[in-house]
């Protein structure tokens, strides 16, 4: 199997990937090991078979990476980090945190705030090839950690760049604890500089939100055609606490999102959602399982897609319903456009559902854009082109409804009519894509 040469690699440096960690952790690397000797594949197992670059040994990235890939979205102000391949970097000069709110490095954490991150981390399983891949390898990410009744006032903004010279890994792994009553907004950007070097990233993001918290998070990924992506993110919510999820892939070549929910907490609230456009040979993938496990808790799921070319789209939506978990509400949807004949749309949503005293529902299309509508507007002389756009975007529009940061879902308005436009630019937020 292909992991297998990735546990030669740690076996090798183990010294290296074990430095400066609790116990604990430590072991969690060896149940990561035992998980990958399993029969079991990676998600995009054939991305894995190159001979990419790593960083086990933690070389400093020579220059100052905000330089050169610092994102601006007009109208926002964020507390804004890096994480360069697979190092963390906080942008100089940031303004001072609320009282007791931390925000650091994954790496400093582990030595820093080992008691705080030990309750958390410690009874989570490794629980299937991909998150095993990342307990494994990860050595560095973002830790936030905002503390009972503080609300941040302004958004923290991840940006994930890919850079190099050479074919590239990264493995990285994000925690966010959330106290009770407390609020926070995090905005990921996956990003990859150039498109002559295959890139993978392999990145895992925990989210463990507190009774009554609010926690949004919103994932964009605009990168090349040779980046391979693959993420999770696990999200633990317990009593009253609501969470908004947003899944944006504009630009790529094969992307893995997963998000796996827990439900742990009567009176939680959940929604997911997600877009995906796809154009020449780009395969864009989002699997959601979400566990009710307890009464009184709410879901709303909306993913969508708009495929061309020979682009790949799959949705596999999972909602699993337990005994205890009475008076649950839980709705799903997936849309789909197919603008030619050789794009491909797969589509499976699942209810699992083991009580009775539950609203549930599910539903899936898979078309093409509404032949009537198209004549319609041609009828009132707009040109076909713009007809198909305006079309598309309405389509999309109710994804964007779901974003709460305005100046972010201005940009991502124009982000997304560029792309149905045809136009394969990046996002203009940075000095790399101007």
């Amino acid at each position: 199997m292909v992991q297998d040469s990735y546990i030669a690699l740690f076996t090798e440096n183990e010294a290296l990937f074990q430095q400066n960690l609790p116990a604990w952790r430590c072991q969690m690397r060896h149940q990561a090991v035992t998980c990958l000797q399993e029969p079991t594949q990676l998600t995009f197992a054939d991305a894995y078979a190159l001979d990419y670059g790593l960083n086990p040994a933690r070389l400093p990235f020579k220059g100052d990476p905000f330089s050169l890939f610092m994102c601006d979205i007009p109208g926002i102000t964020t507390y804004n980090y890096l994480v360069f391949n697979d190092s963390f970097y906080a942008q100089p000069g940031l303004p001072t945190l609320p009282e007791g709110v931390i925000i650091c490095s994954l790496a400093e954490a582990f030595q820093q705030h080992a008691s705080l991150l030990q309750p958390y981390l410690s009874s989570c399983q490794v629980a299937n090839p991909d998150v095993a891949f990342n307990a494994l390898l990860a050595q560095d990410g973002l830790f936030l950690y905002v503390p009972d009744g503080v609300q941040l006032e302004r958004p923290i903004q991840l940006v994930n760049m890919m850079y190099g010279k050479v074919d590239m890994m990264a493995v990285s792994h994000n925690i966010a604890i959330i106290g009770q009553n407390a609020k926070a907004q995090v905005l990921v950007c996956d990003h990859a500089y150039g498109s002559d070097v295959n890139y993978l990233s392999n990145r895992l993001t925990q989210v463990f939100v507190g009774k009554n918290a609010i926690y949004e998070h919103y994932k964009l990924e605009s990168s090349s055609e040779k980046t391979t992506n693959v993420s999770t993110l696990q999200i633990t919510q317990q009593d009253g606490s609501q969470v908004l999820t947003n899944l944006i892939t504009l630009a790529n070549g094969k992307t893995h999102n997963r998000v796996d929910v827990s439900l742990n907490g009567k009176g939680a609230y959940l929604s997911i959602n997600g877009l995906g456009l796809g154009h020449n040979t780009e395969r864009i993938e989002n699997h959601t399982f979400i566990n009710h496990n307890v009464a009184g808790a709410t879901s709303n799921e909306l993913f969508k897609y708009v495929l061309d070319d020979q682009a790949e789209g799959d949705f596999y939506g999972l909602i699993k319903v337990l005994p205890d978990a009475q008076q649950t509400q839980a709705f799903q949807i997936n849309r789909n456009l197919c603008l030619s004949k050789t794009a491909r749309m797969f589509t499976r949503p699942q209810l699992e559902i083991y009580a009775d005293d539950v609203k549930c529902n599910h539903g899936s299309t898979v078309g093409q854009l509404d032949e009537n509508a198209l004549f319609y507007m041609r009828a009132r002389g707009i040109n076909p082109d713009e007809a198909r756009m305006l079309l598309m975007f309405a389509f999309v529009h109710d994804v964007l409804d779901n974003v709460r940061i305005e100046p972010l879902k201005d940009r991502l308005q124009l982000l997304i009519e560029r792309r149905l436009r045809g136009d394969k630019t990046h996002c203009n937020g940075c000095k790399i894509c101007r």
